[in-house]
């Protein structure tokens, strides 16, 4: 059995960069999903990165 580990990482901004960076620089890497504000919001605008998931391996 393989083990895996889920791992959370916090950025106040530029988290699809950093996503993308860590999928490029680690082999069998990629980015699975940016969910992006749907409206407006008091901290934001509309389309603003607010979750990146992606697996390194």
């Amino acid at each position: 059995m393989i083990a895996r580990n889920t791992v959370c990482l916090w950025f106040d901004h530029d988290a699809l960069e950093a996503a993308t960076f860590y999928a490029a620089t680690f082999p069998d890497s990629h980015v699975d999903g940016i969910f992006r504000a749907p409206a407006d919001y008091p901290a934001g605008k509309h389309g603003d990165v607010l979750n990146v998931s992606f697996t390194v391996e």
